[in-house]
């Protein structure tokens, strides 16, 4: 009889603590949520970044290439040059 006369006591409790189990374990699904979309818009703007350093590099790069041939082009001009004066 005493079990019969708790049981609903026993269950309303259960119930109650479920509850608030559920409700952290969403609130962590939220949180956790939230940490992978800023993750990935993190992500998202490293990836840009590391594009435009990218662009930037090889635009450095082909000005570094066409200054060496315009030096290697002035050194061959320049030995031409002293190469008929010494004839």
């Amino acid at each position: 009889m005493i079990r019969s006369a708790l049981a609903p006591l026993v269950r309303a409790s259960k119930l109650r603590i479920m509850g608030r189990v559920w409700a952290l374990l969403a609130l962590a699904l939220l949180l956790a949520a939230c940490g992978v979309a800023d993750t990935g818009i993190t992500t998202a703007a490293q990836a840009e970044s590391a594009a435009q350093q990218a662009a930037q590099a090889r635009a450095i790069q082909d000005q570094v290439r066409q200054q060496i041939d315009t030096a290697q082009e002035k050194a061959a001009e320049q030995r031409r040059a002293a190469e008929a004066d010494g004839q």
